[in-house]
């Protein structure tokens, strides 16, 4: 963890130092915690929550391909071209109509 200096209104400390010690943890743990919330609120998931998701997708798909890992953008186009997707591919900067 990286130590920082925050300065709250005497009000707001004495409310966040109350709720610390009704919870039984630090204000700092208190103070990490709502900064948690508030960017989860945002859409912002929390490092912890992106962990979280990505150990359950872990295992959760299998290609059945042994070689998926050296192969992939083989796999990929493939893909694109077998499924009749076959997009055209414009150089660049010709007009799209």
């Amino acid at each position: 963890m990286v130590r920082t200096q925050v300065q709250f209104p005497e009000e707001e400390l004495r409310e966040l130092k109350r709720e610390a010690a009704e919870e039984g943890v630090s204000v700092s743990e208190l103070v990490r915690r709502y900064v948690a919330e508030g960017r989860q609120a945002k859409g912002k998931p929390s490092r912890a929550e992106l962990w979280e998701r990505a150990s359950r997708a872990i295992g959760k798909f299998n290609s059945g391909l042994s070689d998926l890992g050296r192969r992939h953008d083989d796999y990929f186009v493939e893909a694109i071209l077998d499924d009749g997707i076959r997009r055209r591919v414009k150089p660049a900067g010709a007009s799209r109509r």
